[in-house]
């Protein structure tokens, strides 16, 4: 027996679909596509959701130092004449960030490996840069799904079957996060 379904398709495209459709669902948290592409969908997403359970807690709080340019009325950076040059003025303050530990940092990894990155784009102003966002769908893993799920031994995900595709007779399924 396989270890895996092949989906028709060589070894490249079946990985992009693959990593498309784990995106997705990640993302939206529910996709329809075919029973078997589903069925290895549902592998990858419940062992990033998985790792995302057991390195939920895993940070530290540190304090670091951040230079910012000060600034006038007007919002441009104050300069002042040191040694005959004109030199930016920057103020020292304290701030407190939160840092992956080694093992969620090599997690978070492992997930950018599986994961392609999702572009948002508000629907107004549709078809133009401005405004667009970058989604990490690793935080929305970490932040989000990873709490949800702590007490959850597995079983993160669910198929749904809705009937044969008109086409070419596929079973279709809605794959969600439970």
């Amino acid at each position: 027996m396989a270890m895996y379904r092949k989906l028709g398709k060589a070894s490249k495209p079946r990985k992009a679909l693959l990593r498309n459709q784990v995106t997705n669902l990640l993302y939206n948290g529910k996709i329809v596509t075919t029973e078997a592409r589903a069925k290895e969908v549902q592998k990858i997403a419940e062992h990033l959701i998985t790792l995302g359970v057991k390195e939920k807690d895993n940070t530290e709080k540190v304090t670091v130092q951040v230079k910012n340019a000060r600034k006038d009325a007007n919002g441009k950076r104050v300069k002042e004449v040191v040694d005959g040059k004109k030199v930016v003025v920057y103020d020292v303050t304290e701030k407190e960030v939160t840092k992956d530990m080694p093992s969620r940092l090599h997690a978070r990894r492992q997930m950018y490996k599986t994961l392609y990155t999702v572009t948002e784009v508000p629907t107004e102003l549709k078809g133009r840069r401005k405004n667009t966002k970058v989604v990490d769908v690793t935080d929305k893993i970490f932040d989000e799904y990873a709490p949800k799920y702590a007490t959850r031994k597995g079983g993160y995900t669910r198929i749904v079957k809705i009937g044969a595709r008109k086409g070419d007779a596929a079973m279709m399924v809605v794959l969600e996060l439970v």
